[in-house]
């Protein structure tokens, strides 16, 4: 079963330096029928202004990455560490039993547009940490590359959650397919371009829920950037 969560029905909040649209209830918004899916509870597509950005927040008991689609994100948290987020880095918290950070973006002229995703995790309490990777564009071309998962297979970043997460990058005319194991679950969220799943055609901010479903087929109308959670 396909169940289709269109762009323009997600939540919107529009606060000047922030522009955010929330696939699941967030802050504010609140819609009892979009709690989340699964064990993803959080997937936000977020607009920064230049020069601006999240003030210091603390968070407990989530597994947060960042995927950064256009601009650079400055990041500083209470573990000490301080980077920048560019396309094709995953960024990893998990909170743990707490952290403080801020996020800033860093630039004078050009916007941030980014996903902020949250994942329930297995267990509560754990210690904090922090992990960054980069994945070229030429390992997502064509095909699902993962970027994280439970046991840091392939290469990927380590969550705390049996979660596997991929991304995609796909030309026009270009397809790629993903195999789910029994009883598992799938999210896909378009987060540019065009593109199907098994024939569904779906656009930019659309997400779908799948279950019940084995094989997983992904075909690009137009060049397209796609992110797929396979869950328990």
């Amino acid at each position: 079963m396909l169940t289709v969560r269109k762009a323009q029905k997600r939540g919107h909040a529009q606060h000047g330096w922030l522009e955010s649209h929330h696939t699941f209830s967030f802050a504010g918004y609140h819609d009892p029928k979009h709690m989340g899916f699964r064990d993803l509870r959080v997937i936000n597509e977020d607009t920064v202004q230049p020069r601006r950005g999240f003030g210091t927040h603390s968070h407990r008991d989530m597994e947060i990455l960042t995927w950064v689609l256009e601009g650079a994100l400055e990041h500083k948290d209470s573990l000490g560490t301080g980077s920048v987020i560019r396309p094709g880095d995953v960024q990893r918290m998990s909170a743990g039993t707490g952290v403080s950070h801020s996020e800033f973006n860093p630039s004078a002229t050009e916007l941030v547009h980014l996903l902020q995703i949250w994942i329930l995790p297995e267990r509560e309490g754990t210690p904090p940490s922090y992990e960054q990777k980069h994945f070229p564009a030429e390992e997502r071309r064509g095909t699902l590359r993962l970027l994280a998962s439970r046991d840091a297979r392939e290469g990927s970043v380590r969550i705390q959650q049996d979660v596997d997460l991929y991304a995609a990058l796909l030309h026009a005319g270009e397809s790629a397919g993903h195999e789910l194991r029994p009883g598992r679950h799938a999210w896909l969220q378009v987060a540019r371009g065009h593109c199907t799943l098994n024939g569904m055609p779906l656009e930019a901010g659309d997400g779908a829920a799948v279950s019940g479903e084995n094989a997983l087929r992904f075909a690009a109308a137009k060049d397209a950037e796609l992110l797929l959670f396979d869950l328990p």
